[in-house]
C-alpha cells in the first residue's frame, strides 16, 4: 500500500487535492447486517466474507446517491462540486468526525450513535462556503472490546492499527504469501474481517440495511470452502460479478480459501485443496501445500488414535 505514503500530502488537506474546495459534505449509508456477522466463525467448513462485501459493490450504490445530493448542492449554491467514494486520497473518517457523522473509535473505524460501526462513507467537496456542523464527540470511554477481539493483535493500542497484522489487509490488499505465523489466526475469514466492528457495544443501536442493493446475497453468506476451491478465473468472475470481492482476482481469493481449508481441522477437505497444490500461481500452490500438510498431519494423528 505504497500509495498511502505517496499521497500523504494530498490526504492531509482536501484543498491540496482541489484548491477551489471550501466545504466538505460527508454522507454515510448504513449497511448493517441482518444477524451476527461472526456466526460463520464457528462453522470452519464455510468461508466468512466481510459483511460489506456480501452484496452489491458499495462504490456503485453510494456514488449514485452522492451524485443526486451533489446536484442539489450545485443547483442551490451555483458552485462547482466533486464527488468521491474511495476514488481519491481523502481522509473520509476524520472528515466524517468533523462533520458530526460519528467519531473514530479505538478500532480506527467510524462509530455512530445511531448505526454503530456499519457505515459506508462518501464525500462531496464544494467550492461554496457552507455552514459547518459540530464535530462528533468520542464516546468510546474505557471500552476496549474491539482491541481485545482482534484475532491477530493488529490493534496494539487505542486508535492505532498495524496493517501488517490486519486480516482485512492480508486477505484483500496483500498480494503475496501470507506470513505463516498469522495463517492459523485467520481461521475461515476469506475476505476481510468484521471482529472489531461486530463487538462494538454501540451496535445495539444498529439496524439492518434498508437499501435493498446492500442486502446480502445468499450465496455469499456462508459459501462452502470446498466449492470455492474449485473456482477458475471465469467461475470466480461470474460468482462475484458486481461484488467488491471481484477486484482482488481469483488467485488471491483462492489463496485465502486454501488457508481457510488448512484451518478447518477437517481432513474431509483434503480432496478439495489437493488439486490446488499444482495451481499455476505459485502463491496459491504454496498456500495449498501448507493446508494439505496441516490436514494430512491431522488425518494421520486421528488414524493413530483409532
Amino acid at each position: 500500500m505504497a500509495w498511502m505514503e505517496e499521497t500523504l500530502e494530498r490526504r492531509a488537506d482536501p484543498r491540496v487535492l482541489w484548491p477551489e474546495a471550501r466545504s466538505a459534505v460527508v454522507l454515510a449509508l448504513n449497511y448493517g447486517p441482518d444477524g451476527d456477522p461472526l456466526d460463520n466463525l464457528a462453522r470452519p467448513t464455510v468461508g466468512n466474507i466481510s459483511v460489506y462485501a456480501r452484496h452489491r459493490d458499495y462504490h456503485d450504490v453510494l456514488k449514485g446517491r452522492l451524485k443526486e445530493v451533489a446536484g442539489l448542492i450545485a443547483r442551490d449554491t451555483g458552485a462547482d462540486v466533486k464527488v468521491f467514494v474511495d476514488t481519491a486520497p481523502l481522509m473520509e473518517k476524520p472528515l466524517a468526525a468533523l462533520a458530526g457523522v460519528g467519531w473514530q473509535g479505538k478500532h480506527t473505524n467510524l462509530v455512530s450513535r445511531d448505526f454503530g460501526s456499519w457505515l459506508f462513507l462518501g464525500v462531496i467537496l464544494s467550492a461554496a462556503d457552507l455552514p459547518s456542523d459540530e464535530p462528533a464527540a468520542d464516546r468510546c470511554g474505557a471500552c476496549r472490546r474491539c482491541l481485545d477481539a482482534c484475532p491477530t493483535g493488529a490493534l496494539p493500542a487505542p486508535y492505532q492499527m498495524d496493517a501488517r497484522r490486519c486480516i482485512s489487509y492480508l486477505t484483500i490488499e496483500h498480494a503475496g504469501p501470507i506470513p505463516e505465523d498469522l495463517r492459523p489466526l485467520i481461521g475461515n475469514r476469506i475476505y476481510g474481517c468484521d471482529d472489531c466492528l461486530a463487538v462494538c457495544p454501540w451496535n445495539k443501536f444498529a439496524s439492518e440495511a434498508a437499501e435493498m442493493k446492500l442486502r446480502p446475497r445468499p450465496e455469499l453468506t456462508a459459501p462452502s470452502l470446498a466449492a470455492l476451491a474449485e473456482l477458475d478465473d471465469a467461475a470466480f468472475r461470474a460468482l462475484f460479478a458486481g461484488s467488491p470481492v471481484k477486484r482482488i482476482g481469483r488467485n488471491r481469493f483462492v489463496r485465502n480459501v486454501a488457508i481457510a481449508i488448512g484451518n478447518s481441522g477437517d481432513p474431509a477437505l483434503i480432496p478439495a485443496v489437493k488439486p490446488l497444490v499444482d495451481d499455476p500461481d505459485p502463491v496459491v500452490s504454496e498456500a495449498a501445500q501448507w493446508a494439505l500438510d496441516r490436514l494430512s498431519l491431522l488425518e494421520a494423528s486421528e488414524g493413530r488414535l483409532r
